[in-house]
């Protein structure tokens, strides 16, 4: 337990850090802005923060959420980001010992910002995407999680399912039904989580999915089988809890 007290306020640290960049990479990316070029800067003003004003989570709770100059009120992206990323440390730390709850953490921080773009944008950039499939075969070589052989299967099986689904769709319906990312991402979740849990990614993306417009339903707001679903942050939401329970 007491090794694991630094494990945990390590990564929490870590994640809040990790949030407030996860924050700008959410917010100026899809706005075609530097991601890295130029100090961080109010939204509203544009004026240059200080250092008092960079700190994760503290700074948004000390400033009540607001602009120190302009008053304007600050994007509660940045705060959202931050604490995700600081949950996503803890559990972490408490689902795995080190150094596997670093690749845990890792893990759940790249499928934070897949998530946040797809719910937002509807885009799952290649850029990110592409990537987490050699870092889940590498983690394989570390003897991290599924072996390589059930990974490599679970990678290409994740692309195909949902590339022949989009097909089927699009000369069924004539129009488009999936977002090229999707495929890739869940070739990617394979490669992290083998291809026996490729069902269950599925299974637990279609019922967070289905909770979603419950919930819509319940709080009144139309529903239509034409609504948009993002598919990618469905299966982000499924698939790092199914690494949790998988990975030793």
């Amino acid at each position: 337990m007491i090794a694991a007290l630094p494990l945990a306020a390590a990564l929490a640290c870590a994640g809040a850090i990790v949030g407030s960049f996860l924050a700008v990479l959410l917010v100026r990316w899809p706005a075609g802005e530097s991601v890295i070029a130029g100090r961080s800067r109010c939204d509203g003003c544009r004026r240059t923060l200080g250092p008092a004003e960079l700190v994760p989570l503290l700074s948004w709770i000390l400033l009540r959420g607001r602009c120190r100059g302009c008053e304007t009120r600050i994007d509660t992206r940045h705060a959202a980001m931050e604490l995700g990323a600081v949950a996503i440390g803890l559990t972490a730390a408490v689902a795995h010992v080190f150094p596997l709850s670093v690749v845990t953490a890792l893990f759940g921080w790249w499928l934070l910002i897949l998530a946040a773009l797809d719910a937002e944008h509807h885009w799952l950039p290649d850029a990110l995407t592409l990537p987490l499939i050699p870092v889940g075969l590498v983690v394989a070589l570390c003897d991290f999680g599924p072996p390589l052989e059930d990974r490599l299967i679970g990678t290409l099986a994740g692309f195909a399912i949902l590339a022949l689904i989009a097909f089927a769709y699009r000369r069924l319906r004539g129009r488009e039904g999936l977002g090229g990312g999707d495929p890739k991402l869940l070739a990617a979740l394979g490669a992290w989580l083998g291809w026996q849990q490729l069902p269950f990614v599925l299974l637990g993306a279609g019922l967070v999915g289905l909770a979603y417009l419950a919930g819509k339903v319940a709080l009144g707001r139309a529903v239509s089988g034409s609504d948009p679903l993002p598919l990618g942050t469905l299966m982000a939401l499924a698939g790092w809890p199914l690494w949790l329970v998988t990975a030793s």
